[in-house]
């Protein structure tokens, strides 16, 4: 079976990590038997076995992340469907082309007790299942496709392409959340999804042009 890594830019492809590799091969070799436990669950995969399991991606990821077994993370008997990633408008930025955007700035770590990258113009979209850099601003972050999970991402205009999801946390009034990162190799907007927006109190204030993180 073809990898989902053999989709990604070939540079970034000949990176992936060989264990993450085996494990995404070792996971199909079994996937039938995991159906009746596992079915719509999402589950990292490592060394034959689950590693870690639940319905929320980011927190799946994160675990199984931190086993440094390079697991393969997928959500059973779904394994084609893209994170749906939806670039929408908002009231806010008055520059932006139509509709006014809202925009935060998020820091971004790669460690959760290191000092990470200020990225200003992020777009906090209710409609992504997970957060999004361009490959630029994964770099910036010294993020390498040897530590992540290749994935699959979808825009609104449906079709999806290859991706890479990085353990991360995204840096917020004082306080790190978790974040399920996907690298963006084609477009250029950064986006915090619900991975991120679901752990805030968010108001978007249009009268006020302003997006308050817990009021």
């Amino acid at each position: 079976m073809k990898s989902i890594a053999d989709d990604l830019p070939p540079d970034i492809a000949s990176q992936i990590h060989p264990s993450w590799r085996k494990n995404e091969a070792d996971y199909w070799a079994v996937r039938d038997g995991l159906l009746s436990q596992y079915a719509d669950q999402w589950i990292g995969f490592a060394d034959g076995q689950v590693i870690e399991h639940g319905t929320s991606p980011v927190e799946v990821l994160h675990n199984a992340q931190a086993s440094g077994r390079h697991p393969f993370v997928i959500c059973v008997g779904r394994e084609n469907e893209p994170c749906r990633i939806r670039r929408v408008t908002f009231p806010y930025d008055s520059g932006y082309r139509g509709e006014p955007l809202p925009v935060i700035n998020v820091e971004f770590r790669a460690a959760a007790n290191v000092v990470g990258v200020v990225l200003d113009r992020d777009i906090p979209d209710t409609g992504a299942d997970g957060s999004v850099l361009p490959w630029k601003d994964c770099q910036a972050l010294s993020l390498q496709p040897n530590q992540g999970v290749p994935g699959l991402m979808s825009g609104v205009a449906g079709g999806s392409s290859a991706t890479i999801s990085f353990r991360v946390w995204a840096h917020l009034d004082g306080t790190n959340y978790p974040c399920r990162l996907q690298a963006d190799f084609q477009g250029k907007e950064r986006i915090i999804g619900r991975d991120v927006l679901n752990r805030l109190v968010v108001m978007f204030d249009g009268p006020a042009g302003e997006v308050v993180v817990n009021p």
